[in-house]
Parts: structure tokens; C-alpha cells; sequence
């Protein structure tokens, strides 16, 4: 009976044990689950928002392109002037108008354009300033005489103003805060590449006849505003403008592609309605922007300051003599 109860015993234990080893194979299985699980959505997680980024980033180089050409512009005239001159046989003040016209008429149409933008919307604003380039960089290509150049250049100087003013201005409003300061320093980039595609434009193409170098040297500058045309497919439109047009849902989806955090995205909503001088869904009384302009408030004052000081002492330097 002693032995038999030992046996009995010793398969009792045997069985709690198997029991046991069941039991933590279970566990071990749902905990590996669980990490997996969260693996898995830890490195979604990642590829969203690396994703994002890659997005918002193509955002801000699709709206620089428009710099480019006043980069392309300033760089290409340098050395294109030379075979206008010996072509079209203008004289030296002629020369100066033809080259001086693009920064006049391009303050004038960045001037329009804000309220254009306010119409249309940032996006259009982008491509309405690449058609407008793309037309006087064509008359330009083909004038046939001074006068018709003229025409050519005060268009392409309407369309750089344009484009411009817009591409600061959307790229602060479609950036995430985190990157916004950097993202906004794309529109000088681009300038400065502009400027060094215009003068290896120059070396390319003047070895043509004078007839024609010049010209496709202009021509080449339309390249750019082409590429607009794609990124209208990609780029979506600002918040901001969307909320001004009571649109704020699709404000919200923008945020949604453009936003890391999704938990931001409300709160950011929210500031963006209340800087439109938006509550719960009316608008406030419009205040005249001039009129905070010549009085600005403490923070304004500073950062006007800051902003003329910096284009004043850069124009000082006489940067501009040396690029043309």
C-alpha cells in the first residue's frame, strides 16, 4: 500500500507539473503577443510619421520653386545682357531698365499678391505666379525687339513677386511647429540655387550663336514653373486659408497629413481659428493691417525691426552689383 500510494503521489506531482509548464507556455505566448503587438505598432508608428515628414518636406520644395526663378533671373541676366545687347543693339540705359524693371514690378506684384492669396487661396496663388512667369519668360524668349522684351520682363517680374510672397507664406502655415523656422529658410535656399543655375546656364549656352543663346538661356528658366504644375497634384492648401473660408474639417484633414502628433492636431486647429479671427464658427471684426502696422504692439515692433533691419543691411552690402 506504501508503494502504491508513493506512485500515486509521484503521478500527482507529475501532473501539477505539466499543468504548470502548460500554464507558463500560455503566458509566455500571450506576452509574446503582446510585444509583438506593440512592436508592431511602435514601428508603424514611425513609418507614419516619417512618412509625414517626407511629405511636408516635398511640400516646402514644391512652394520654393517659384524662388527659383528670381534666383534663375538675377543669375541669368547677368551674362544673357551681354548677347541682348550685341543682338538686339540697345543701349546702355536700356540695358539698366531692362534689369533694374524686375525688382520694381516684382515688389508691386508681391504687394497683390497677398490679397490675391487671400482670394484664391496659397495654393492657386503658386500657380497663378508660375503662369504668369511662364508667359513673359516665353515673350521674353521670342521678342523680337526691346519694347517686346520689356513686356516679357515685366510679366516674369509680376510672376516672381507673386510667387515670392506666397512661398513663405504657406510654408509657415503647412509646417509643423517643430520644423517651421527650418522649412521657412527653404525660399532663400532656393534663391541661391536659382542664382547658381542661371550662371552655369550662362556658361552652357554661350557658346551658341548670338541669336540664339540668349534666348534659350531665358527659356530654360520655364523649367521650373513646369514643375508647379505636378506639385498642385501633390501639395494639399493651407489650414489657415481653408478655416478663413469656413472650412475648417477640411483644415483638420490637412493637419492630419501634415502633423506628427495626432494629439496636436485639435490644438492646433484651434489657434489657427483664433488667429483667423474666427469663435465658434463667425468672424470677428477684421482689423486694417496697415493700420497694426504703424502702430504695432511691443512683440510686432520687434520683429519688424527685425525683418527690415536684416533686408536693409543685406541690400547695403551691395550684394546685388556684384551678383548682376
Amino acid at each position: 500500500m506504501g508503494l502504491v500510494g508513493v506512485q500515486e503521489n509521484g503521478k500527482g506531482e507529475m501532473a501539477l507539473s505539466l499543468g504548470n509548464k502548460s500554464k507558463y507556455k500560455r503566458m509566455d505566448s500571450e506576452l509574446s503577443d503582446e510585444f509583438d503587438d506593440e512592436a508592431s505598432n511602435h514601428y508603424n508608428e514611425l513609418e507614419r510619421k516619417k512618412s509625414i515628414r517626407k511629405y511636408v518636406l516635398a511640400c516646402a520644395i514644391f512652394a520654393s520653386l517659384n524662388n527659383v526663378l528670381l534666383g534663375y533671373d538675377v543669375g541669368v541676366m547677368s551674362g544673357a545682357i551681354i548677347f541682348i545687347q550685341e543682338d538686339l543693339k540697345i543701349s546702355e540705359v536700356q540695358e539698366e531698365v531692362l534689369v533694374g524693371i524686375l525688382s520694381i514690378i516684382s515688389l508691386l506684384g508681391s504687394l497683390a499678391g497677398g490679397r490675391t492669396s487671400d482670394i484664391i487661396g496659397r495654393k492657386w496663388t503658386i500657380a497663378f505666379a508660375a503662369v504668369i512667369f511662364q508667359i513673359g519668360a516665353a515673350i521674353m524668349t521670342f521678342a523680337p525687339s526691346f519694347q517686346i522684351l520689356m513686356i516679357g520682363r515685366v510679366l516674369a517680374g509680376v510672376g516672381i513677386g507673386f510667387g515670392v510672397m506666397i512661398a513663405p507664406v504657406y510654408i509657415a502655415e503647412i509646417s509643423p511647429t517643430v520644423d517651421r523656422g527650418s522649412l521657412t529658410s527653404f525660399p532663400e535656399i532656393f534663391i541661391n540655387l536659382g542664382i547658381l543655375l542661371g550662371y552655369v546656364s550662362n556658361y552652357a549656352f554661350s557658346g551658341l550663336s548670338v541669336h540664339i543663346n540668349w534666348r534659350v538661356m531665358l527659356a530654360v528658366g520655364i523649367l521650373p514653373s513646369v514643375f508647379i504644375g505636378f506639385a498642385l497634384f501633390i501639395i494639399p492648401e493651407s489650414p489657415r486659408w481653408l478655416v478663413m473660408q469656413n472650412r475648417v474639417e477640411d483644415a483638420r484633414s490637412v493637419l492630419l497629413k501634415t502633423n506628427e502628433n495626432e494629439n496636436d492636431v485639435d490644438e492646433r486647429l484651434s489657434e489657427i481659428v483664433a488667429a483667423a479671427g474666427m469663435s465658434n464658427g463667425e468672424k470677428n471684426e477684421e482689423k486694417a493691417v496697415w493700420r497694426e502696422l504703424l502702430s504695432p504692439s511691443p512683440p510686432l515692433r520687434r520683429m519688424l525691426i527685425t525683418g527690415f533691419g536684416i533686408q536693409c543691411f543685406q541690400q547695403i552690402t551691395g550684394i546685388d552689383a556684384t551678383v548682376y
